[in-house]
């Protein structure tokens, strides 16, 4: 369209230049030239405008994908209501069902509660024992010492309170003849005083424990370390029965061979002192089991 206005101009000035003066031949030139300034001034728009039209396009379309983000969290949104409404109709559920509930739940509350003060009441008693039993040890363990300590020697015996028993450890050269379960005489008047002890209380039972070194022994007599404890354990029991008239049912043999060391074996000293007899003075098993069964606990608390 810019071409043929130029054109038409051409040729009206070629027309004019032959036609009018020098004079409307200049205001002709004139006007040619601000309709050139106003035809530049008119893209420079067009172009401000095409710009323009091309922002707004663009925020239309940014405008678009934030309606349509918009959109889809309100469809989420509305997705967690209904999960919210669903969630909320299951609880008033739940809140109903536990109403129906409460008054049976009040009742197990009754009944547990009165279990509970049951057991505590069985705890309190079981301490009472133990402390009782603590006691009666700790007597025993004194008695025991005044009773030994007289032509001993401290490093034959020791006495000592472990738990819910006492444990008397007994060096076998004061025990035994070297090499066999033979008792000396001077194990007799030991195994006398520990068995004065024991006749004053009935009520205790007697495990003997014999232990030997790791040096392989093999006689016509003695197979192995294994049989020589066994049978030095059994010596002492057969004196505190028949010498000492303790009765059998309170009694227990065990050999423990060369195992469960106080010491290493690799001394003189060390296996000297692994070869001993343990004396173990504890509570018959059953009275002791009858304190772990609730329904043989005093009643009343007595």
């Amino acid at each position: 369209m810019n071409r043929t206005y130029l054109s038409i101009i051409a040729m009206t000035l070629i027309v004019l230049t032959s036609c009018v003066s020098k004079k409307k031949f200049t205001a002709l030139e004139g006007d040619l030239k601000t309709a050139n300034e106003q035809l530049g001034k008119c893209g420079e728009s067009l172009n401000d405008y095409m710009a323009r039209l091309t922002a707004c396009n663009s925020d239309l379309n940014a405008l678009r994908s934030e309606k349509n983000i918009r959109e889809e969290q309100v469809a989420d949104l509305r997705a967690q209501l209904d999960d919210c409404k669903i969630q909320r109709d299951k609880q008033l559920s739940q809140v109903g069902d536990l109403t129906v509930m409460s008054q049976g739940a009040n009742e197990n509350m009754k009944l547990t509660l009165s279990q509970l003060a049951e057991k505590d009441k069985y705890i309190h008693l079981l301490q009472a024992a133990k402390t009782k039993a603590d006691s009666i040890n700790l007597a025993l363990s004194a008695n025991l010492k005044t009773s030994l300590k007289d032509g001993i020697e401290d490093q034959d015996v020791e006495i000592k309170v472990d738990k819910t028993v006492v444990m008397i450890n007994l060096s076998d050269k004061m025990l035994y003849q070297s090499g066999s379960s033979t008792l000396t005489a001077r194990a007799t008047e030991v195994l006398g005083k520990i068995a004065g002890i024991l006749q004053e209380r009935p009520d205790l039972e007697v495990m003997v424990e014999g232990y030997t070194d790791n040096v392989p022994i093999s006689t016509d007599c003695v197979k192995d370390n294994w049989d020589l404890s066994v049978k030095r354990a059994t010596a002492v029991v057969r004196v505190l029965q028949t010498t000492y008239k303790i009765d059998p049912n309170r009694l227990i043999a065990a050999g423990r061979g060369e195992y469960n060391t106080l010491a290493s074996n690799d001394t003189k000293e060390g296996r000297s002192t692994n070869r001993r007899t343990r004396i173990i003075i504890m509570p018959k098993l059953d009275q002791f089991y009858d304190l772990l069964d609730p329904t043989k606990a005093p009643k009343g608390g007595q």
